[in-house]
């Protein structure tokens, strides 16, 4: 498990077509504003994430908030077996980048 900048990040995600961008905040904080092309999985229902990704090895940038919630969530999916997990951190770190 690794922690990058969330900018760097996003620009990994964005260069990875094979990528997911987790968004663990609610789904009230994420519709208010999210990054452009994220899922949104709140921490409460991480084990929901077996859904949207179903190979161990797919590359997951893990964002919240602050994050507190993604520290947490990449911790989560690293016990559920998850290989490449990246903590991006929280979302009022962000610069520069779209949000939705």
């Amino acid at each position: 498990m690794d922690k990058i900048s969330i900018t760097d990040g996003v620009q990994a995600f964005r260069q990875n077509k094979n990528a997911v961008l987790l968004d663990v905040r609610t789904k009230e904080e994420y519709n208010r504003n999210h990054i452009e092309g994220s899922v949104n999985i709140p921490i409460q229902s991480i084990e929901d994430v077996k859904v949207k990704v179903t190979k161990n090895t797919t590359p997951i940038y893990v964002y919240c908030h602050s994050g507190i919630r993604s520290a947490k969530a990449a911790r989560a999916l690293s016990g559920m077996g998850y290989l490449n997990i990246t903590d991006i951190g929280g979302i009022i770190n962000l610069e520069s980048i779209k949000r939705s």
